[in-house]
């Protein structure tokens, strides 16, 4: 093992951390600017960029799984900005959090953080199979969100409401957001990129479908996974 490796992704792990946490600390701020709604999506959307981190990682399989440790610990972090934390003392000190993640279902960012650490701890080393998780729910939610919010007239009710305009917006910035990012992967993995971007289509589409049927809040765990799997059907499991 090489030391000077291990302080280097050292190095990265802390970044990340810092990275979360500046996030955080912005959110509360712009909570006292913006809707609840729109800081908590501001907050799903840069906490979704970290999978542009993880090819910078070079000890990404275990027991030295350096993007799974970026993901694990947020899932104590974001639990005890729930309502479900029994220490009250916790729950007074992630107040602010709790506030701002309060609009929308108490357990959203929770399994937020599940559906990250789960394809962190599955594909850290393929980030392009993260992103394809990651990024539909990080942009596309945000989106269907506040459009669906102000332009929403055509609603639907499954298991839930939701409106057209939300969806279609939902598959747009999910599919714009993704595409991107392969773009960035390409000249790092060996991806067909053509492929790759055609395969982007249903991951959209698969992700506004999933967002669409899912009650809010679990949307964090069915968009992520089932995206994530679509893209490794349609492109073979690279």
């Amino acid at each position: 093992m090489d030391t000077s490796e291990v302080w280097a992704n050292l190095g990265l792990l802390a970044c990340g951390y810092a990275y979360v946490m500046l996030v955080i600390f912005l959110t509360g701020k712009l909570s006292h600017r913006l809707s609840k709604n729109a800081s908590r999506k501001f907050l799903h959307v840069m906490i979704g960029n970290l999978p542009f981190l993880i090819p910078f990682f070079t000890y990404n399989s275990f027991p030295l799984n350096f993007p799974f440790f970026i993901a694990a610990p947020f899932i104590l972090v974001t639990f005890m900005a729930t309502p479900y934390i029994p220490v009250k003392s916790i729950r007074e000190k992630m107040s602010g959090l709790m506030e701002v993640t309060g609009g929308g279902h108490s357990l959203g960012l929770f399994l937020y953080a599940i559906s990250y650490t789960i394809l962190a701890a599955l594909f850290s080393a393929k980030p392009y199979v993260i992103a394809a998780g990651i990024l539909p729910m990080a942009y596309g939610d945000a989106a269907a969100s506040l459009v669906g919010e102000k332009f929403g007239k055509t609603k639907f009710r499954i298991f839930c409401t939701k409106s057209l305009e939300g969806s279609a917006a939902m598959f747009l910035f999910g599919f714009a957001a993704f595409a991107a990012s392969l773009l960035f992967f390409s000249f790092l993995y060996p991806i067909p990129l053509l492929n790759s971007i055609l395969a982007a289509l249903g991951v959209a589409a698969i992700a506004a479908v999933a967002e669409a049927l899912t009650p809010r809040g679990f949307d964090n765990i069915t968009v992520p996974i089932f995206s994530a799997a679509v893209f490794i059907i349609l492109m073979g499991a690279i």
